[in-house]
């Protein structure tokens, strides 16, 4: 295997894991069990400024 070649299924390999795990991430943030617990943590911010 040439280093370009090499090089180019590195770059493909990069760019495919990256989008999955973007995918991942936002399927994680927009599940909706999670929203009871996001609401939660963004009251808990907002609590703590008042004090």
């Amino acid at each position: 295997m040439e280093f370009n070649a090499l090089v180019q299924f590195t770059q493909q390999f990069a760019l495919v894991w990256f989008f999955l795990l973007f995918c991942g991430i936002l399927l994680w943030a927009f599940w909706p069990g999670n929203k009871k617990r996001f609401e939660r943590e963004g009251q808990k911010i907002l609590e703590e400024d008042n004090e």
